[in-house]
């Protein structure tokens, strides 16, 4: 190889390099936020777009559809003092990409934490009775609160939903002993009737 054909081919390279790091193509529900020399430039929507080589960089990239995300069990404290353990899925939507890029490092664990410490305030106030029926309203409150925090992280939240409060074994035991025994009372108090 001669020299010159080793720097036509250098350059074919850096041509062919610069060529693809100009367009991007970018997919519907998805944002990109794009950096000049560091400093914020533009927010790319779905469709086909060109940058400028070396000095345009892919800082960030956001879906726009709806997520869930676990919401990892959580011991709370109930307002009679037992320990439940309590999960749920949280539904966020990421609605300003340039807030949730720079306004938050990570706004997804920020609103799952949020979420876990809003459950166990929501459940604390609660008798053990009362979680298991107010589960609409400790939906909501999280969602309030979650969303309201997540306002300048640009991201809406849509919905949160308790998947299981789960109760002490030696509390599951007691509430079957009393289910068992009331069912026994309606029989005795069936069968005596029938008499």
């Amino acid at each position: 190889m001669t020299p010159f054909s080793i720097i036509l081919i250098g350059i074919i390279i850096f041509v062919l390099i610069a060529f693809f790091r100009t367009i991007r193509v970018v997919p519907q529900k998805v944002a990109i936020i794009i950096e000049r020399l560091g400093k914020y430039n533009k927010t790319l929507e779905a469709g086909f777009q060109i940058l400028i080589p070396f000095i345009d960089k892919v800082a960030y990239k956001h879906t726009l559809k709806e997520q869930a995300i676990d919401v990892p069990p959580q011991v709370c404290i109930t307002k009679d003092n037992i320990s439940v353990e309590v999960d749920g899925i949280l539904y966020m939507q990421c609605v300003d990409p340039m807030k949730a890029s720079y306004g938050i490092n990570n706004y997804q664990f920020a609103s799952t934490q949020l979420a876990q410490t809003t459950m166990r305030s929501v459940i604390g106030k609660l008798s053990l009775d009362k979680t298991f029926e107010e589960r609409d309203t400790i939906n909501s409150v999280i969602v309030e609160a979650v969303d309201k925090a997540s306002d300048p992280w640009g991201v809406k939240v849509t919905r949160y939903e308790v998947k299981n409060i789960t109760p002490p074994q030696s509390i599951k035991d007691a509430m079957e002993k009393q289910m068992r025994a009331e069912r026994e009372k309606r029989a005795v108090i069936a069968e005596s009737e029938g008499d």
